[in-house]
């Protein structure tokens, strides 16, 4: 069901970005649009691994430098069939995580120094476990899709901002629909950015799932992301916020309706309420 959730919000992008284009410039507009998206695609497959740890200053570690954490991921690599990802540490107080990388043969997890200091060992097991479904669910290059996708239409509805202020006003009369170039620069990066957080809600569900099966401790990640709630409103991550929906928690998201609407991940309560469900699944099915 996420899969098919994440199919749908990702065409409603795409054809989103088509319109976007064809306001700019009709036809030819559309197919520059998806030219420019194609390359930017192109890009994101092979470099959004290294922006994303560089947005964060992520350094890399060695098995001599943090035996535990290595250990820690093997085991859970082990266990999920997964190759051993690259292990990195973000200098930062803050206390988070995230996953990146194009495919799992390709992949690297990164872990704050406070989220380190912070968790004890069932709990930064959990997140180290979510991290990882990602990996095996190919979230990752999901994600550097729609930020490609979206970020192509912010780009498109710039530039036509730029030239509803700057032509003569006879070359905007002479051009595209001048309602379709209003949608394009209003609507358009609004419903791109819901649209993209949505495909980033989903997938977070399908992680905290992944990861409650593969650690079979579902409570450990719930206490984990109360903690973390807690502290990232305290304490935030400094970095891009463009790569905000790869971390495991996002502390800048209000409480109110309008603020859950816009964020990057589901409700942290919704989170750990449906991990509950998860262990009750499973105390249920070890008792039948």
């Amino acid at each position: 069901m996420n899969q098919m959730k994440t199919v749908a919000l990702l065409g409603l992008l795409s054809g989103l970005l088509i319109a976007a284009s064809y306001g700019l410039g009709g036809s030819t507009g559309a197919v520059i649009g998806l030219g420019l998206a194609a390359v930017m695609n192109i890009g994101s497959w092979y470099f959004s691994d290294r922006i994303a740890l560089a947005a964060y200053r992520a350094k890399p570690i060695t098995p001599e430098q943090a035996p535990d954490l290595y250990r820690m991921v093997q085991r859970l690599c082990d266990r999920a069939s997964l190759p051993m990802p690259a292990i990195y540490i973000v200098p930062s107080p803050a206390a988070n995580a995230f996953a990146t990388g194009q495919d799992p043969q390709h992949a690297a997890v990164a872990v704050t120094e406070g989220i380190v200091q912070l968790l004890p060992a069932d709990e930064l097991e959990a997140v180290i476990a979510h991290e990882l479904s990602h990996v095996r669910n190919r979230d990752t290059l999901t994600q550097a899709v729609a930020a490609t996708i979206a970020g192509a239409i912010a780009m498109l509805a710039q530039v036509i901002s730029y030239s509803l202020w700057f032509l003569p006003r006879s070359d905007r009369e002479g051009g595209a629909n001048p309602l379709a170039l209003l949608v394009t620069v209003i609507v358009a990066p609004v419903a791109a950015t819901v649209l993209q957080m949505g495909i980033s809600r989903t997938r977070e569900f399908a992680a905290d799932a992944g990861a409650a099966t593969l650690t079979g401790n579902p409570r450990a990640l719930a206490r984990a992301l109360k903690r973390l709630d807690l502290t990232a409103r305290n304490i935030p991550i400094q970095g891009n916020a463009a790569f905000e929906p790869l971390l495991i928690i996002n502390g800048f998201t209000g409480k109110n309706s309008l603020g859950r609407f816009f964020s990057t991940h589901p409700a942290t309560e919704a989170r750990i309420n449906r991990l509950l469900e998860i262990e009750q699944q499973q105390l249920n099915h070890s008792y039948s």
